[in-house]
């Protein structure tokens, strides 16, 4: 039976690599290996029921011919060469990308503007930083609710707005021209604090001494940023750009909600088109396609902003 001195970091065990792995191969021996394997087993079937399988049968479903009224019928990459074929589908993808981009800018620009801004000492500091952080404390359909009241032609809040400074009413949501950019900005008003708050925790954990010889030479507010603060708080920035980008591009509620994809098709993204194949249209065996089509995109994104930030790392 191993004892305390013959496990690693003792005296009498610290013989080498290779003798640690040899008294712990007779630690957990053939008679004591089952007990933990049964501890393990309910953990690895969740795993298999919630995603291993799904996906599968996802690949499946996306190399047949498959709609609910009808019987299934094997087509092998036709779903794919079908959906890269088709017009709406391109034009979903590109609304995505340009959603994507304005909705994850937007935040990480105002994000770090209130960043700056709190990282101050001033009055009521705390209660201030509080009240900024409740947009996203809030659910995106209660949100979009609410916006979609706000973005009225006659009745909504924002055209009165801009009644008050002389602007004419906008049909923001209703016009397919300003569509998209008016859900980016329920978007940016919900998601801003979350960008906040990591700016915020990397200009907290910045060091003092860069800004001090800074001072020393006479540097400006602005050289100061540029040339200390913003190369060192760029790894946080991209922890949070790759959040937004993964959570914009797969934005669902908020759109569905303020505009069902319309006017038209002028808000049907990604998301939209994949909701509409399957529940509307039915075709499964298509939407499956779509699902993996997109899956992909989101690893690609997500791939690429973690290389940009490995490039990004500050050294001093």
């Amino acid at each position: 039976m191993a004892t305390w001195a013959t496990l690693p970091g003792s005296k009498a065990g610290a013989h080498g690599f290779g003798s640690f792995w040899l008294r712990l191969a007779r630690l957990v021996g053939p008679g004591q290996r089952r007990p933990y394997v049964l501890f393990v087993l309910p953990a690895l079937a969740i795993i298999a029921a919630v995603i291993i399988f799904p996906w599968f049968f996802t690949l499946f479903m996306s190399v047949h011919d498959w709609k609910i009224t009808q019987s299934r019928s094997f087509v092998g990459l036709d779903n794919y060469a079908q959906l890269f074929g088709d017009e709406r589908f391109q034009w979903a993808l590109l609304r995505t990308l340009y959603y994507t981009l304005l909705a994850v800018l937007a935040p990480l620009i105002l994000g770090t503007l209130a960043a700056l801004v709190f990282h101050r000492k001033f009055p009521l500091r705390g209660f201030l930083r509080g009240v900024f952080i409740l947009p996203m404390m809030a659910t995106p359909v209660a949100v979009a609710l609410v916006w979609t009241m706000m973005f009225h032609p006659q009745l909504g809040v924002l055209n009165y707005l801009l009644s008050l400074v002389g602007i004419p009413p906008q049909l923001w949501v209703f016009d397919p021209g300003t569509v998209i950019p008016s859900l980016v900005l329920v978007e940016t008003w919900q998601w801003t604090p979350l960008v906040m708050l990591i700016v915020l925790g990397g200009l907290a954990a910045l060091p003092t001494e860069p800004y001090e010889a800074a001072q020393l030479d006479g540097a400006s507010a602005w050289q100061t940023f540029w040339r200390i603060t913003f190369p060192m708080v760029l790894p946080f920035l991209m922890v949070a750009a790759i959040i937004r980008t993964i959570d914009a591009v797969k934005a669902f509620d908020i759109i569905f909600v303020i505009s069902q994809g319309g006017p038209g098709t002028a808000s049907e993204t990604l998301n939209i088109f994949l909701y509409l194949q399957a529940f509307a249209f039915y075709n499964i065996g298509y939407a499956s396609a779509v699902v993996v089509v997109f899956f992909a995109l989101i690893i690609a994104l997500s791939l690429a902003l973690l290389y940009v930030r490995q490039r990004s790392k500050w050294s001093p």
